[in-house]
């Protein structure tokens, strides 16, 4: 009598029953964190530099508008013109009725066209304004 070893006939397949669950968890998790350039910036500016910032936490109540030196302005995707910025701005702060507007200045822009803006962003009732300035750097750098 001679015994003869059985081999195991298990599987060697790796249980998927469980992807789609750690694929959506994934999905979700990336989505959550990822934070999404939404304005690409058509004009050219640079910024001031300023001896005192303050930084503004919520983000959510900020829209922005940038002006360049060359007389263009900006809002979200589209170059406007100043006439437009009134019914533009009006209509976000009917959306958002605390929306806070960052102007984007260029250093060298003209202050007689920035009063002017000034003036659209008082008549759409938008005056919680913030200028964007960058931090001015220690002497000697």
């Amino acid at each position: 009598m001679t015994f003869s070893r059985k081999r195991a006939t298990t599987k060697q397949e790796i249980p998927t029953s469980s992807m789609p669950d750690i694929i959506f968890m994934l999905l979700m998790f990336f989505m959550v964190t990822t934070v999404l350039r939404e304005v690409d910036v058509k004009v050219q500016f640079q910024l001031p530099d300023a001896k005192a910032v303050e930084k503004i936490e919520n983000k959510r109540l900020i829209s922005y508008l940038w002006v360049g030196k060359d007389k263009r302005i900006q809002i979200n995707d589209s170059v406007v013109k100043l006439e437009e910025v009134q019914g533009i701005m009006y209509g976000k702060r009917q959306a958002l009725p605390n929306v806070i507007v960052s102007m984007r200045v260029d250093k060298n822009a003209d202050m007689g066209f920035v009063t002017d803006i000034q003036q659209e962003l008082r008549k759409a009732y938008c005056l919680r304004i913030n200028y964007s300035a960058n931090m001015e750097g220690p002497k000697g750098s």
